[in-house]
């Protein structure tokens, strides 16, 4: 049997959506006859209001956990953003945490957001939590994957394609004639920086002597790209040195522009920078930051739409964008 909407409901009758809103949550706004039209049509179908639901979105009751990686990167900030779009308008609660990319602290939150009796949980997950994930989902909180890949099709989750993103940094520097190029990225553990390291040497591919060195940092930090600094200049010292580098984040990125230029190594005369998510801070600096762009805003948004999606019948999100290249100052052509 076809679960009935709100908006089913309305058109039996012959009144609005808001109308039939009005008679489940303030019937006293409703026309007598008109309350009794909706409560005959209600009752003949089997219609049964979905009171966890209604309080999610009514923000009676119980919040929504947000759990970012890192809460000093702009591009979570963009995100928490888009959420709020969603849920600012029905006065949802947002409790939000950030895992610094560890688990145990990832692990802490979730207790915390138990405690505290969310409703749902929107989440950049570490591998090591899918189980408590699991666990929180057969309580009845539902879990939405913010950002990242679910190979396994466990859980909703809005991710934008990542390997294709890394590909385009790929090919521009491809293109541009660089064969000696540098990979800064994070854990592998993390599912989108294995994408974007695969989608980076995807892009490569076929290319007979292009070498791609990898250099593994245990965080998606500024400090983390400043430290990568010491392994770039052994590249740049070796023959033939390298000329262009790829960072899976931009926070990495500005980490790097930050040790090249306390090093006196010239951006893009020295070497070339790319970065990943056109954090807001990109395009200030000089040179501008040439990344990917994915709009973080929307990827919030379309994860708090799946959050809700069954309050008043399915709001699935609006397609997102794919992710594009950004060409600015930091990289260069070497034809």
């Amino acid at each position: 049997m076809v679960r009935l909407t709100s908006k089913d409901i309305g058109r039996l009758v012959g009144v609005s959506q808001a109308t039939v809103s009005n008679a489940i949550n303030r019937p006293h706004l409703v026309a007598p006859a008109t309350l009794a039209a909706i409560e005959r049509v209600m009752a003949d179908h089997g219609y049964s209001v979905n009171s966890s639901a209604r309080a999610l979105k009514s923000g009676i009751g119980k919040a929504l956990g947000v759990v970012v990686l890192d809460v000093a990167n702009p591009f979570w900030g963009e995100v928490v953003k888009g959420i709020e779009t969603v849920t600012a308008p029905g006065r949802i609660p947002l409790i939000i945490g950030s895992s610094n990319e560890d688990a145990e602290t990832e692990s802490a939150i979730f207790q915390s957001f138990e405690s505290q009796g969310v409703r749902g949980i929107l989440v950049a997950p570490t591998p090591s939590n899918l189980p408590l994930l699991r666990r929180f989902r057969a309580k009845g909180i539902q879990v939405v994957l913010l950002d990242s890949e679910d190979p396994q099709g466990e859980f909703p989750s809005i991710s934008l394609d990542h390997a294709a993103g890394a590909e385009l940094a790929a090919a521009y520097l491809r293109d541009g004639g660089h064969r000696e190029v540098a990979l800064v990225n994070g854990s592998p553990e993390i599912s989108w920086c294995a994408s974007r390291s695969r989608g980076f040497h995807a892009g490569f591919a076929g290319v007979a002597d292009a070498r791609i060195h990898e250099i593994s940092r245990t965080a998606m930090t500024v400090e983390e790209g400043r430290q990568s600094v010491d392994v770039l200049l052994a590249l740049l010292k070796q023959q033939p040195p390298i000329t262009a580098l790829f960072c899976t984040n931009d926070m990495l990125a500005l980490g790097v522009l930050k040790g090249l230029h306390e090093r006196g190594i010239s951006v893009p005369g020295d070497l070339s920078v790319v970065g990943y998510d056109d954090a807001v801070f990109a395009e200030l600096l000089s040179p501008g930051l040439t990344t990917v762009h994915q709009n973080a805003t929307a990827i919030g948004r379309a994860a708090a739409l799946l959050m809700t999606l069954d309050a008043d019948g399915p709001q699935l999100p609006e397609p997102l964008q794919p992710p594009h290249l950004v060409v600015r100052g930091s990289a260069r052509s070497l034809r």
